[in-house]
């Protein structure tokens, strides 16, 4: 077989031990985590391993034979993302947005700070925060969380005949009951928010995050804030595998192995080094999630795939004016089509695997939703409607980086969909 080899656009750096995939994992930064299924894209020949990895270790644990390699935390769907910590170049307190990761870092650290900043319901819920956040007893460092609910969101609502407690940041919405005393101390509260990710640095701009580190436990506990942290807890003991289910699972792995050894190194090294065409394929992909569709057979993906460039280098070819960018783009589509076409096979076999690894993840989220602490629910045009939680994230204690594990079928036909009102809209 012969495979046409990508023109690069960027390097990266194998070192003697594993390929570190901290570039696509998690960011120095906490502002983006790729899907486990991405990294045979993302990846390349160690990416690939890497996911297979994390599905065997995730395995461990839920055989109970865990050798505490994974740390695992539950992504809830709050909104917006806030930070609050102590700035290390004046030891003050502040609360801040995404922006603290600007070039020119943004912080609130005084009430005048947030009402020259910002407006409307968002300069509330940061209000709320800094005179809240203040006192939970933060003496360094940076938490990020994201923000369920403020004083006035949260509502009594009668769901199959009983009262609860609910509040819906963005799709989700979170039920707890009435009488139970999660509940009443969901009601006491002005704020809500779940942390997941501590930074540390002598600077704001120097910052390393680190997840899963039980965030809670550091703060002094104050009635006007509910918090949790994002670590997944088994308490129950109810979400360990079955015989049958580690038979089932340990088959999966099997069978993506297989399919690993049947890809060639070299295609996936070069659709991997290969931004343009990187970007086509995961934007292709993310046409199912977008619709909510199941993935079609592999053959009839590659198919589809030649289709999509075709048709989306066609508008672009419309767009232009000249004759000479007309043949210019149609250059493009052609070369990019041709690469498609005559390597059809690996990207089968790619697809195939990445098939398995969303089958295994799905196996492993069904496990993880059995001992969630809070109800989840959609709100649609028709009523409520039940749902799993937005997803997980598995993280590498020993090698760092993490990768979400989301069902992106159901949340993203749940996001797009107009029959699924949003906590946002009116």
């Amino acid at each position: 077989m012969i495979w046409i080899k990508f023109r690069s656009s960027f390097h990266l750096k194998i070192g003697s031990d594993m390929f570190s995939l901290t570039q696509f994992i998690a960011e120095e930064k906490n502002t983006h985590m790729t899907h486990i299924e991405e990294l045979i894209f993302l990846g390349g020949v160690d990416g690939t391993r890497q996911a297979i990895n994390f599905l065997r270790d995730l395995r461990d644990m839920l055989k109970g034979n865990s050798t505490k390699k994974i740390d695992v935390t539950v992504k809830w769907d709050g909104a917006p993302a806030i930070f609050a910590g102590v700035d290390p170049a004046d030891k003050k307190f502040f609360v801040a947005k995404k922006g603290l990761f600007a070039k020119t870092p943004k912080m609130y650290k005084t009430q005048d700070d947030i009402k020259k900043e910002l407006s409307g319901e968002l300069a509330k819920k940061f209000s709320i925060a800094l005179t809240e956040f203040s006192k939970l007893g933060i003496r360094n460092g940076v938490y990020q969380g994201d923000l369920m609910f403020t004083k006035g969101e949260v509502k009594v609502e009668t769901i199959d005949g009983q009262q609860y407690y609910t509040f819906q940041p963005n799709t989700i919405v979170y039920a707890v009951p009435v009488k139970s005393k999660l509940g009443q101390k969901i009601a006491k509260a002005k704020i809500g928010i779940v942390w997941h990710t501590t930074y540390t640095g002598s600077t704001i701009k120097n910052m390393k995050a680190s997840f899963g580190k039980n965030i809670v436990d550091k703060f002094r506990k104050a009635p006007g804030t509910w918090m949790d942290d994002a670590t997944y807890r088994d308490i129950t003991g109810k979400a360990l595998f079955t015989p049958e289910e580690s038979t089932a699972f340990d088959g999966l792995l099997s069978q993506a192995g297989r399919l690993f050894r049947k890809v060639d190194g070299d295609a996936l090294r070069a659709i991997q080094n290969d931004e343009e065409m990187r970007k086509k394929v995961m934007t292709f992909i993310n046409t199912y999630v977008r619709s909510g569709s199941n993935f079609p057979a592999s053959g009839e993906m590659a198919t589809a795939l030649v289709q999509y460039l075709n048709e989306w280098y066609q508008k672009e070819i419309d767009k232009k004016k000249s004759e000479k960018g007309k043949e210019s783009w149609k250059a493009k589509r052609d070369e990019m089509v041709d690469k498609v076409i005559m390597n059809k096979g690996q990207l089968i076999a790619m697809f195939d695997l990445m098939k398995v690894l969303v089958e295994a993840k799905g196996m492993v989220m069904a496990q993880f939703d059995k001992t969630q602490k809070v109800d989840t629910l959609l709100r649609t045009t028709k009523g409520f409607q039940v749902t799993r939680q937005e997803g997980f994230v598995a993280i590498d204690k020993l090698k760092g980086g993490a990768v979400k594990l989301v069902d992106r079928l159901e949340f993203s036909k749940a996001n797009f969909s107009p029959e699924i009102i949003k906590g946002w809209q009116k």
